[in-house]
């Protein structure tokens, strides 16, 4: 989500019609979003031992009490990005929300049911998350009973944005535990927009998508579209630092770069400055095989960029090295695709300033995975 962003005027209304949108968006600033939302469940060991092994997160501060009193802590805690987690309200409570909102059954809905609704009914129909700032008072602790208030903390007025014409929506919630004090605070905005018309030249795209097996590769943005449209726009450009420029760096000359520290050995992505096992700020890279195993993916439909071609498999994809990175997976359809497929790095080169690695179903995998049983990827030449 870019932060570039442009305001619209909004069309004015005479006292006979009423409210403006603007001014009806506006009534909803400050109140609640819905009664309170109490933890299903105490936090939980368990739950943490879930949420760390999905996210590959190894500081046994989660799950070792020794090691979380080595560290100044009571015992275990929580890992803090665990936070909405514990207050969720679940998957069929959202879909029932949807649903109702879908069918303008309104009838005892919250207000913020109420202006995702009037947001609705003015065409902006579309949804993307584009901000979550948490400020943490404490860690939590197994037996922290966690509850949630929330509200409506501001709507702003109409906004050009990347995506299409919307408004950015932020709540306020508040989490307090079983004894009512304050542990932390997080402020969450979304866009509602209404969604850009799609491009003439996608149109033959998506009316092949289900007959053929998506690219994850686009077409050279200055080659023009056979409608004779404007060229297709570039990718989305990469942050680049002192600390990941070598994964970029390296995937123009088609290699599969993975940070190691200097000091003990580990192997870490996505890039950053030091080491989470030993802290040191010494490192080097290593070259990777490219093959792997697809940990976890999804299948994007929307929002829709310009840039790429829907329905696109993104994947995690677990390297034999053990490193995860997420990726495109090219020469496959959403049907197919799936947990523990074996895949293999290639290279795809979108323009001349950006290539990146795309994997593909490993065509000489074998009964155990396709993962060759050489070892971890050689080291490279270059340091930090």
């Amino acid at each position: 989500m870019s932060a570039q962003e442009t305001a619209v005027p909004e069309a004015t209304a005479s006292a006979a019609d009423g409210p403006s949108l603007g001014e009806r968006l506006q009534a909803f600033v400050g109140q609640s979003t819905g009664p309170p939302v109490r933890a299903w469940d105490p936090v939980n060991q368990p739950m943490i031992r879930h949420w760390v092994e999905a996210m590959g997160d190894h500081n046994p501060v989660y799950v070792d009490d020794a090691a979380a009193r080595e560290a100044g802590f009571p015992g275990v805690i929580a890992p803090a990005t665990m936070l909405q987690a514990w207050t969720m309200r679940g998957l069929r409570a959202s879909e029932a929300a949807d649903a109702a909102r879908a069918n303008r059954d309104l009838e005892g809905a919250s207000p913020n049911d109420r202006l995702m609704a009037m947001l609705d009914e003015a065409g902006f129909t579309s949804v993307v998350a584009t901000n979550c700032d948490q400020h943490y008072v404490r860690p939590l602790v197994p037996g922290d009973l966690l509850t949630c208030t929330s509200v409506i903390d501001s709507v702003s007025t109409e906004k050009a944005t990347g995506l299409g014409t919307g408004h950015f929506v932020t709540q306020r919630l508040e989490y307090t535990d079983q004894n009512d004090e304050l542990v932390a605070t997080m402020l969450f905005r979304i866009l509602k927009f209404r969604p850009r018309p799609r491009a003439e030249a996608a149109a033959p795209a998506s009316a092949s998508a289900s007959a053929s097996a998506p690219s994850a590769s686009a077409p050279s943005p200055s080659a023009p579209s056979s409608s004779g449209s404007a060229p297709r726009p570039k990718r989305p450009r990469p942050a680049l630092t002192q600390d990941n420029r070598f994964f970029f760096d390296g995937a123009k000359e088609h290699k599969l770069l993975i940070q190691r520290c200097s000091n003990c050995g580990t192997l870490r992505h996505p890039p950053r400055p030091s080491c989470a096992k030993c802290q040191s700020f010494e490192w080097g890279t290593v070259t990777a095989s490219g093959r792997g195993t697809i940990y976890s993916f999804v299948v994007n439909h929307y929002p829709q960029v310009p840039a790429f071609d829907y329905p696109l498999v993104v994947a995690l994809v677990e390297l034999e090295e053990g490193t995860r990175l997420v990726a495109n997976v090219a020469d496959i359809t959403p049907d197919s695709v799936s947990i523990g497929m074996p895949v293999i790095a290639g290279f795809e080169t979108f323009d001349d300033d950006l290539t990146l690695p795309v994997f593909r179903p490993d065509p000489n995998a074998s009964g155990s995975g396709g993962v060759a049983t050489s070892g971890p990827g050689s080291p490279d030449e270059r340091t930090s």
